[in-house]
């Protein structure tokens, strides 16, 4: 079994809604945080861009090792979020794309065993890499629909 059509045409795609959803959105709006302890539509971005090299690792590390365990992601306990922080969103667009590229190009690469490799998520236990995908992209799609409302929430009065 190779990586469905759905989740590879996701993966491929999905990540560009963020283009379409910020378009003519002025710097105030994208930095803005809603409450305090929540992140802006910048740090949501932020968030996308530092996770994708993490499941690239990840996901290398599935097809290496046998049953290989990770934790949660948390950027707070990542000390390289902090610096990402202070990037460009349009820079930060950028290595999404790019580093999307590398995932695309590493789970085509994937033969159909590899693909049924397993890693195990603390939480959810034992995910082919398939399954990660779909964890990926849920998550993924989760903050895109916080930057829309972000990006949308007429209560929020920016410049």
């Amino acid at each position: 079994m190779n990586i469905t059509p759905t989740i590879l045409f996701r993966l491929t795609y999905q990540h560009e809604a963020i283009n379409g959803i910020i378009a003519n959105k002025n710097k105030e709006r994208i930095h803005y945080f809603p409450a305090p302890g929540k992140w802006s539509i910048h740090d949501n971005i932020v968030h996308l861009a530092k996770y994708q090299p993490v499941f690239i690792e990840r996901l290398n590390k599935i097809v290496k090792e046998n049953t290989p365990e990770f934790g949660r992601y948390r950027a707070e306990d990542d000390f390289e979020f902090e610096t990402w922080r202070t990037w460009d969103t349009v820079k930060l667009l950028e290595r999404i794309k790019q580093d999307r590229g590398k995932i695309v190009d590493l789970v085509t690469g994937l033969d159909e065993n590899q693909v049924m490799r397993i890693g195990i998520h603390k939480k959810f236990g034992e995910l082919s890499i398939e399954m990660w995908l779909e964890f990926f992209l849920l998550h993924e799609a989760h903050h895109i629909y916080t930057i829309f409302q972000l990006a949308n929430d007429v209560e929020i009065k920016t410049a």
